[in-house]
């Protein structure tokens, strides 16, 4: 079995941040999907991700896994309050979406039939695990 070397691996996880930024760009700006609330702050913590990993490969920064694992938490948190809410498991009372905005609990939280908090859950947590790998090589 062949180990992920860890620009390998930081690679991985730009890409991953990269395509999810261009995704959500892609269902606000061009499907006109207005995001809601919880929508946004996520999008605070995938868009820094992107430019984040994405430099710190340019300039082959090796530490820079534990930005992309500080990061990808604060969004893996956003997004777990995010399914929670769209699931049922969170009261509807405690919701921040308003009234006359994008709800975080209809169908309009689905791309592909999968819905959009539970493809940002995932996302940062393939983000994180890839950064953390990205800082087990040794450093030199």
């Amino acid at each position: 079995m062949t180990r992920l070397s860890g620009e390998t691996a930081l690679g991985l996880a730009w890409i991953i941040a990269f395509t999810s930024s261009l995704a959500v760009l892609f269902v606000g700006e061009v499907l006109g999907q207005a995001p809601c609330v919880l929508c946004w702050f996520q999008r605070a913590f995938m868009f820094p991700l992107a430019i984040v990993l994405g430099l710190g490969l340019w300039w082959q920064d090796p530490r820079v896994g534990r930005y992309g694992v500080a990061l990808a938490l604060g969004g893996a948190a956003v997004a777990f309050w995010h399914m929670g809410l769209y699931v049922g498991l969170i009261p509807e009372r405690i919701q921040p979406c308003m009234a006359t905005g994008p709800s975080c609990t209809d169908d309009n939280q689905l791309l592909f039939g999968i819905p959009i908090p539970l493809m940002a859950l995932v996302a940062f947590a393939l983000i994180g695990l890839l950064s953390a790998l990205s800082l087990k090589e040794k450093q030199t």
